[in-house]
C-alpha cells in the first residue's frame, strides 16, 4: 500500500489547525489511512516528517500532503462543508467541461502526429500566485513520484514534469525527434547529451529508458524558442526544468498512454495546488488525432460521470435506516456533491476522484462520511457451524487413496506458458484461457489440464530412482460458452507414472482402484486425445457422462518435454464425479 511522507508544518497549515497524534490517527480513518511513524522529536520545525500509510489504492488523490489534508478538513467541518461549495463547484474557477472551456490565453501546446504510436497524449496547466517554499517543493516531488510510479505504472502510462513558466516561449511543442541527432543538457548534468546517450548514461535514463528505448523516435517537449523542457518520460532539461525554491509560476505537464488516467492525475495535482493557495491557469493542448475527449483539449478538464445508489440499498448494506438527508450530509463530508430524488441518491464526483464505479462505492463514502464509530455493533443473527464442502471431502479422500497407491502429491502454479500448456502437449489450444496483460510469457495462460504440470516435474527428475508416480489435486480452467463468464473452472485430480514398464494396463489398474474405493462404477470408451497414443487411451464414463481420461502419453509429447522413459497419465473431473 502507498506510504507518504508528510511535512508536519505544511500539513497542519493546510488543515488550519494542529492535532495531537492520537486525534490525527483517529481522523485518518476517513481516508482509510493510518499513522505509520511519528516525527523525530529532535528534528527542526521545518524538517519534522509524519509517515502515513494509505490502506487503499483506488484514491490516488490522497497520496499527497494537500490531498490528505483536504479530505481531513472536509470530513471534520461537516456543517461548514454543507453550507459552502464542495466537489467540482469549488474548482469552477479553472475547470473546463466538455463543450465549455476556460480562457487559456496564449498557453497552447501542439502535439506532433508522429507521437500517436509512441506516447500520444498530453495535458498541461500553469500554477501562479506565490513562491514555492521548500516543504511545498518536496511535496511536489513526492506527488510526482507517487502518481507516476504507482498510478502511472512506473511512468509507462503517466509521467509528470514541472518547469519555470516565466522562461517559456509559447506555443510549446510536444514532438517526436531523432534520438541520435537531438541533444540537450539533462537535469543534474552540465554538458549536452543526445537522447540516446541519456537513456544509457543518465541515472534516470537507466531507470526509465526502457519505456521508449525501442521506439523509432523519442518524445521531446520544447518551447517556441527551441529550448528543451524535457524528454518524456525520462528527464527534464537542466535549464527550464530545474525548479527551485522561490519560483512562483510553474508549468505542469503530463504525458502518457491512457487519457482518462492522465486527466485524473492532472486534476489531482491542479486541485492540490489550488487548495494550497495557488491560482490555476488552463492550457490548450492540440492533438492531431482523437483522444477520446476530442482533439483540442483545455485542461484541467472535468470528465467524470455521475454515479447513483438507492437509499434502500444503502440502508440494507449499512444496517441502519439512515434518512436521505443523513446520507447527503455524510457524502458532503467526503467532498462529494449529491442530491436525492425518488429514493435515489445521485453524486457528482469531485474532479480529483474517479473511483465511483458501482453503487457500493457511493455507499462506502456514506459510511466513511458518517464515521465508523457511529454505527452500532450488532451480533450475528444466524447461528452457523463451519464444515467442509462435499468437494473438499471427496478431494481429501482421493488424495489419501492416491498416496496409498504409491503416488506422491505435488503442488503447481495455475499459470504457465503457451509452450508448456499448448505446444508441448500437441493440442491446438482453442479452449485455453489467455491472460490479456501478462507480466511475463511464463504466466500467460491458465492451465487447462494438470498433466502438463506433472510432466514439468518429471522433466527434471531423470536422476531419481524409477518408477516415478506423482499426482496433484487442483484447479483447471478453460473456455466454455455455456457459462456467463465464458470460462469454466473445475477441480481435477491428475496422475502420472514414469517407468520402463509403464503401459495402458497399469494405468487402467490404477484408475480402477481409485474409482472402486471412491464407490463409483464406470465404463470406458475409445478416445482420440492427441496427448495420448492412439488405441492406448480410454475415456472414463460414469452414469453416461464423461469424467476423465487415461492412457499412454504420446512419444511426441514425451520428446517435447525431453523425457526418455514411457509415461502413463490420466485426469478425472472431481466436481463432476461428486455430483454423480
Amino acid at each position: 500500500m502507498p506510504k507518504i511522507d508528510v511535512n508536519e508544518k505544511l500539513f497542519f497549515n493546510l488543515l488550519g489547525e494542529k492535532y495531537s497524534y492520537d486525534v490525527l490517527e483517529d481522523r485518518l480513518t476517513c481516508a482509510k489511512a493510518e499513522l505509520d511513524e511519528k516525527p523525530d522529536s529532535a528534528a527542526g520545525e521545518n524538517e519534522r516528517i509524519i509517515k502515513i500509510e494509505l490502506n487503499d489504492t483506488n484514491r490516488p488523490d490522497l497520496w499527497s500532503t494537500a490531498g490528505l489534508a483536504r479530505q481531513l478538513k472536509l470530513h471534520k467541518n461537516a456543517q461548514a462543508v454543507q453550507s459552502s461549495k464542495t466537489g467540482y463547484t469549488l474548482y469552477n474557477d479553472f475547470l473546463s467541461f466538455p463543450g465549455s472551456t476556460k480562457d487559456y490565453g496564449n498557453r497552447v501546446v501542439n502535439v506532433d502526429p508522429a507521437l500517436k504510436d509512441i506516447r500520444p497524449f498530453m495535458t498541461a496547466f500553469v500554477i501562479s500566485g506565490k513562491p514555492i517554499d521548500e516543504p511545498m517543493l518536496l511535496d511536489i516531488i513526492q506527488t510526482q513520484e507517487k502518481l507516476c510510479w504507482n498510478f502511472g505504472r512506473k511512468r509507462r502510462s503517466i509521467s509528470m514534469g514541472v518547469y519555470r513558466y516565466a522562461q517559456i516561449k509559447w506555443p510549446v511543442s510536444y514532438h517526436a525527434v531523432d534520438p541520435d541527432k537531438t541533444a540537450f543538457v539533462p537535469l543534474g548534468f552540465e554538458e549536452p547529451m543526445n537522447c540516446r546517450q541519456i537513456i544509457t548514461e543518465h541515472p534516470k535514463g537507466k531507470e526509465y529508458g526502457h519505456i521508449i528505448a525501442d521506439m523509432p523516435k523519442f518524445p521531446l517537449l520544447s518551447d517556441a524558442a527551441g529550448d528543451t523542457l524535457s524528454m518524456a518520460p525520462i528527464i527534464n532539461s537542466a535549464a527550464l526544468g530545474a525548479v527551485q525554491v522561490g519560483d512562483s509560476d510553474l508549468l505542469v505537464e503530463m504525458t502518457g498512454t491512457d487519457m482518462p488516467s492522465l486527466l485524473l492525475a492532472t486534476m489531482i495535482v491542479a486541485c492540490d495546488f489550488f487548495d494550497a493557495g495557488y491560482k490555476i491557469l488552463p492550457c490548450l493542448v492540440k492533438h492531431p488525432y482523437d483522444t477520446g475527449f476530442g482533439k483540442d483539449i483545455v485542461t484541467p478538464l472535468y470528465f467524470q460521470s455521475s454515479a447513483s445508489a438507492s437509499v434502500k440499498a444503502a440502508q440494507k448494506l449499512l444496517g441502519e435506516n439512515l434518512s436521505a438527508a443523513e446520507m447527503l450530509a455524510a457524502l458532503a463530508r467526503m467532498g462529494v456533491e449529491a442530491s436525492e430524488k425518488d429514493g435515489t441518491i445521485t453524486v457528482m464526483p469531485p474532479p480529483y476522484r474517479n473511483d465511483f464505479l458501482h453503487e457500493v462505492d457511493v455507499i462506502e463514502d456514506i459510511m466513511l462520511g458518517r464515521e465508523l464509530p457511529s454505527f452500532k455493533p450488532e451480533k450475528p443473527h444466524d447461528f452457523t457451524i463451519g464444515r467442509l464442502t462435499p468437494l473438499t471431502l471427496l478431494s481429501r479422500k482421493a488424495k489419501s487413496l492416491m498416496i496409498g497407491l504409491g503416488f506422491q502429491e505435488m503442488i503447481f502454479n495455475y499459470l504457465g506458458s503457451k509452450r508448456d500448456y499448448i505446444e508441448r502437449m500437441n493440442i491446438d489450444g482453442s479452449d485455453v484461457i489467455e491472460v490479456s496483460n501478462p507480466m511475463s510469457e511464463n504466466y500467460q495462460f491458465v492451465r487447462p489440464s494438470i498433466i502438463p504440470s506433472l510432466l514439468s516435474a518429471e522433466a527434471v527428475s531423470g536422476n531419481a530412482v524409477y518408477p516415478h508416480k506423482v499426482f496433484e489435486i487442483g484447479k483447471t480452467a478453460f473456455l466454455c460458452d455455456e457459462e456467463v463468464t465464458g470460462t469454466r473452472t473445475r477441480q481435477y485430480i491428475g496422475f502420472l507414472t514414469a517407468a520402463s514398464d509403464a503401459n495402458f494396463n497399469s494405468a487402467a489398474s490404477e484408475t480402477a482402484s481409485l474409482l472402486y474405493f471412491l464407490n463409483h462404477e464406470y465404463t470406458v470408451e475409445e478416445a482420440s486425445d492427441p496427448r495420448f497414443i492412439p488405441g492406448r487411451q480410454a475415456r472414463l464414463i460414469v452414469k453416461g457422462k464423461p469424467i476423465g481420461i487415461f492412457g499412454e502419453l504420446h512419444p511426441a509429447v514425451l520428446e517435447n518435454w525431453d523425457i526418455r522413459v514411457p509415461c502413463t497419465a490420466g485426469e478425472i473431473d472431481l466436481e463432476a464425479l461428486g455430483t454423480l
